[in-house]
């Protein structure tokens, strides 16, 4: 399968001049105030926050936080609101959501930390069920797709049309696919969920988490649920941080440049080492058969029986971020060390290509497998690392 044209471009006008502060500076500053002087008619409530000259408390909103959110929302179809980190804004959707009971299967190990954390603050059982089993009223469909760490695409329209036939609500973790890689609002998402630590961010230098819930019912207005997720927020206390504010505003600027990039050279790296899985004695391009046994990635998704491709759902392109599955735990251990270009690290979506053995960050993972999160390098020059990464392992180097 090759890469999708997008079809739902990212906007680099809308990216740059999105949003509006005050004064005449290009580069906003680093706000440092905790406090604002009280002006006539002022905002107490912090709603109206997007205008500058309404500030009021730093736990409620500031200048770049703001400008910020205003980008958010607009390149996600929806309210956006910002968080410390990731798992922050998690912890603010199950505390909004008040599900009876929550749906997921597998995924990100930290979202099933936070479900965790959450479910021992609840003095009523919160049971957790597979994706598969059968819904009830109340109950919230937490859907990664795609999948960390493999890529795998799944069908969102399949999972909401099945939980809001019983009145639950659907969350979908998209932070494998940001903008302009896939729109969960199109496919009946109820609210989407992102660690903004990794594309949006896009430098390995923040942490930050972002919900979105849609417009549709209420398009010329703040939405009711976000008003409460705000709220939740100035009193869980759980807000970005003015610095991160900043680092993130000046992620976004080039979120248009990167994305693309990244998708186009994650999608030719990933089916470039898929026809690399070839028995042992034989070699593909360089890389000899019998180290890479298996690459998930959702361009290698075939449609499946319910007529699901991922090529579909991901209008703007694939995933940067999948995982290749080797024949020997040493080829594991030592593939992210044996490579030039690929920093060896957790996380995933900067401008660096990152290499893992996942099990080090995930105690349940597959000791076999190894994450790569491909960056804004050459993709030639990915190849080549890799390839003779392989070929070092093979040898026993």
């Amino acid at each position: 399968m090759t890469p999708q044209s997008p079809s739902c471009q990212l906007s680099g006008t809308q990216l740059i001049h999105g949003d509006h502060g005050p004064g005449s500076e290009v580069a906003p500053s680093i706000s440092v105030t905790s406090t604002f002087r009280h002006v006539p008619h002022g905002d107490p409530e912090g709603l109206g926050a997007m205008n500058p000259e309404k500030h009021v408390y730093a736990r409620y909103s500031q200048n770049v936080t703001s400008r910020v959110e205003q980008i958010l929302s607009k390149i996600n179809q929806g309210h956006a609101i910002t968080y410390a980190s990731g798992l922050a804004a998690a912890f603010s959707a199950l505390v909004h959501y008040k599900p009876k009971r929550i749906a997921i299967s597998g995924g990100y190990m930290g979202c099933h930390g936070t479900i965790s954390t959450y479910i021992k603050g609840r003095f009523t059982d919160t049971p957790i069920i597979g994706l598969d089993d059968e819904f009830q009223e109340g109950d919230l469909c937490w859907l990664e797709s795609p999948l960390n760490p493999t890529g795998e695409s799944r069908n969102i329209k399949y999972y909401a049309e099945k939980i809001h036939a019983v009145g639950g609500k659907l969350l979908i973790d998209s932070t494998f696919g940001p903008p302009p890689l896939q729109y969960p609002f199109k496919w009946g998402a109820d609210c989407i969920f992102h660690s903004g630590t990794k594309y949006f961010g896009g430098h390995s230098d923040l942490l930050c988490g972002i919900i979105i819930v849609s417009l549709i019912e209420f398009p010329n207005q703040l939405r009711p649920i976000f008003v409460s997720f705000w709220h939740d927020r100035v009193y869980m206390g759980n807000m970005m941080g003015s610095l991160e504010s900043w680092l993130l505003l000046r992620s976004l600027r080039t979120m248009h440049l990167r994305i693309p990039r990244q998708s186009a050279s994650g999608t030719e790296i990933a089916q470039w080492l898929s026809r690399a899985v070839v028995p042992e004695g034989q070699e593909y391009d360089g890389i000899p058969g019998g180290v890479v046994t298996k690459v998930w990635h959702s361009s290698l998704q075939e449609t499946d029986s319910r007529g699901f491709n991922p090529s579909v759902q991901m209008e703007g392109g694939f995933n940067a971020c999948f995982s290749i599955l080797l024949s020997k735990i040493e080829y594991a251990e030592k593939l992210p060390h044996s490579l030039e270009y690929f920093v060896p690290a957790t996380s995933l979506g900067g401008v660096e290509s990152l290499a893992e053995q996942r099990i080090n960050a995930d105690p349940e993972e597959n000791p076999l497998l190894v994450r790569l999160s491909i960056g804004v390098e050459e993709v030639a020059d990915l190849k080549d690392d890799l390839r003779n990464a392989l070929v070092e392992i093979s040898r026993g180097n």
